[in-house]
C-alpha cells in the first residue's frame, strides 16, 4: 500500500525496484535514439524507432495518445524547447540541436527522461547550451535529499544554470513554465517541480519520493510560445534550447538516477 505524503505518494522499495526496470527501457530506447539522429534522419524515423524499441521490451509508450499527442517521442529541433512531434518531414542536418523526451511504462510503473543530442557538428555555443542544462539536472539530482524541501531541488538547477552561464559568458534563458513533477504508476504526479526559486520552501522530502528533474535552458530569452499544433513550445526570440531529464528516487543512500542507463551506475 502507498503512502503519501502532503499529496506526494511515497513508494516502497518494490515499487522503486519496478520504476528503475521501466526506467531501464527508456534509457535502452534513448540510446538507440541517440545513435540513429544523424544529418538526413526524420524526427519521424526516430520516433518509430523508439516505438519499436519500448515495445519489444514489453513496455508501452508513455506519451503516444497521452491527451492526444501522437507520437511517443517529442522531438524538439533548435529553437523548439519541449513537446515538439516527431515527422517524417522534419529531416534532421549537420549542426541541429535534437531534444529527445521519451516515456514508457512496463507493469504500470513509468519511467521518463530526456536528453539533447548535438546532430553532426555543433557550434559551441549550442555545445556548451547543452552542457549547462545536464549540469543543471546533476545538480538538481543531488540536491534530491531526504532531509530536503522541494525547492532545494529547484534552487540547484537555478544556482547551476546561472554558474554556467557565467562560466560560458552567457545569460542563459530559465524557462519557468515548465518544470518537474513527481511520478509513478501516472506520468505526471503532484508534486510540481519548478526548475528556478528559493530554496528551503514547498514539502518535504523523504525516502520513497520519486521525481522526473528536467532542467529546460534557452541561449537567449526565457519566453516561450506555443504553436498552433497545441503542443510545440518554442522561445519567442528564435533562440536555441536543451533539454535534460531523469527519473530519480530518493532512497536512504540518496538519489537513485532510475534511467540512468546500467553502465552508468
Amino acid at each position: 500500500m502507498f503512502r503519501r505524503r502532503r499529496g506526494i505518494e511515497l513508494k516502497t522499495s518494490g515499487e522503486i525496484e519496478a520504476m528503475r526496470a521501466a526506467g531501464l527501457v527508456v534509457a535502452r530506447t534513448l540510446r538507440q535514439v541517440q545513435e540513429a539522429a544523424q544529418p538526413g534522419v526524420s524526427t519521424g524515423e526516430l520516433d518509430a524507432l523508439a516505438e519499436q524499441v519500448i515495445r519489444d521490451a514489453g513496455a508501452v509508450p508513455s506519451f503516444k495518445g497521452y491527451h492526444g499527442f501522437p507520437a511517443s517521442i517529442c522531438a524538439s529541433v533548435n529553437e523548439q524547447v519541449v513537446h515538439g512531434i516527431p515527422s517524417k518531414n522534419t529531416v534532421l542536418s549537420d549542426g541541429d540541436l535534437l531534444s529527445v523526451d521519451c516515456g514508457a511504462i512496463l507493469d504500470g510503473w513509468h519511467g521518463d527522461s530526456a536528453v539533447t543530442i548535438e546532430v553532426g557538428e555543433v557550434s559551441e555555443r549550442d555545445r556548451k547550451l547543452s552542457a549547462a542544462t545536464r549540469a543543471a539536472m546533476l545538480a538538481g539530482i543531488a540536491a534530491a535529499s531526504p532531509d530536503g524541501r522541494l525547492t532545494d531541488i529547484s534552487h540547484a538547477i537555478e544556482s547551476a544554470a546561472r554558474r554556467a552561464g557565467s562560466e560560458d559568458g552567457v545569460e542563459y534563458g530559465m524557462v519557468a513554465e515548465y518544470g518537474g513533477h513527481g511520478i509513478g504508476r501516472e506520468m505526471h504526479m503532484e508534486p510540481f517541480l519548478p526548475n528556478l526559486g528559493k530554496p528551503g520552501k514547498g514539502p518535504k522530502l523523504a525516502v520513497g519520493v520519486a521525481l522526473a528533474i528536467e532542467p529546460m535552458l534557452t541561449g537567449g530569452s526565457a519566453e516561450t510560445v506555443e504553436l498552433d499544433d497545441g503542443w510545440t513550445v518554442i522561445t519567442v526570440d528564435g533562440s536555441r534550447a536543451a533539454h535534460w531529464e531523469h527519473t530519480v528516487a530518493i532512497t536512504e543512500n540518496g538519489p537513485w538516477v532510475l534511467t540512468a542507463p546500467e553502465d552508468d551506475i
